[in-house]
């Protein structure tokens, strides 16, 4: 059972000690260890099991990472697996037709992804041999990946003593450290990602800390509404997004749609329909050739 309430009390023990004392948002070594101990210690009994965890290539910790932004484990899990399937290497994602990567991205949503995946996959293997980059440098510097993509993967494929933040992270330090704060800002919680980081091993460590904060977002309100960096995502139902995703998958089941087939295709009005084409032809995602659209 994934559950933290056996651990609730020594984490309210530990975010009393910790701000009874005048920190200024340092930290000691024995409060390091205490804090990494009840982290682990989590962990050891109730660690999430995903398919990404359970391997060490680089190629399959880059396609998990690529599909986790903005996305729920729980979906990525399921797809992960098809998607490694249907091109288990990097060389085979970047021979396939982009209209067949696109196929087997859908379900996760955000399809741009799919296509910036795709280029990225092109661009290691022309640029680097199809040997993926372990530093964030020149992680960041390839398509759909920001800092924080880039500094995961070294972590998680690498092993690498990065610093970063990211959703569940966020909520971590700040329900542990920052019990009264609002509007924490991320300059304010790296630090303290630094401090505590386990150098010797960062790809457990920050499993360790997601897992944590999964729960934490469980039991609490969630903390990482006290961001600065907080987003309310807005209502998939009727929106841009949900009409672009519909429009590729139409064309998935039907290539070369006119625009009056794609109308009777999608249920979304004619002119959403009609921007969302236009969008999707700029970006690359849809290729447009006389009256007929295709992937």
């Amino acid at each position: 059972m994934y559950s933290g309430d056996a651990f609730l009390p020594r984490v309210g023990d530990f975010r009393t000690r910790y701000m009874t004392g005048n920190h200024d948002l340092s930290i000691d070594d024995e409060e390091v260890k205490a804090f990494r101990t009840i982290v682990y210690d989590y962990y050891k009994r109730y660690r999430r099991d995903f398919p990404w965890r359970r391997t060490g290539d680089p190629y399959h910790v880059l396609v998990s990472e690529i599909m986790l932004q903005q996305t729920q484990t729980d979906r990525v899990s399921e797809k992960f697996t098809e998607f490694i399937k249907a091109f288990p290497t990097l060389e085979s994602l970047a021979g396939a037709e982009q209209g067949r990567v696109l196929a087997q991205w859908q379900g996760l949503g955000y399809n741009r992804r799919a296509v910036m995946l795709h280029r990225l996959a092109g661009q290691v293997m022309n640029k680097y041999g199809g040997v993926i980059p372990d530093s964030p440098e020149e992680l960041v510097l390839l398509p759909g990946i920001g800092k924080a993509t880039a500094a995961s993967i070294c972590a998680f494929a690498f092993n690498k003593p990065v610093v970063f933040v990211e959703t569940n992270i966020r909520t971590v330090f700040i329900h542990m450290f920052f019990p009264h704060g609002d509007d924490v800002d991320d300059g304010s919680i790296v630090p303290l990602v630094e401090r505590t980081l386990d150098r010797e091993n960062p790809h457990h460590w920050y499993s360790a800390l997601m897992d944590f904060g999964v729960m934490l977002k469980k039991n609490f309100t969630n903390p990482g509404r006290k961001s600065r960096h907080h987003q309310k995502q807005s209502p998939f139902e009727g929106s841009t997004r949900q009409v672009r995703g519909m429009i590729l998958k139409a064309l998935i089941a039907d290539q070369g749609l006119t625009a009056r087939g794609m109308v009777k295709a999608v249920n979304a009005p004619e002119e959403k329909i009609s921007r969302a084409l236009d969008d999707l032809v700029k970006e690359g995602l849809v290729s447009r050739r006389g009256r007929r659209y295709y992937l």
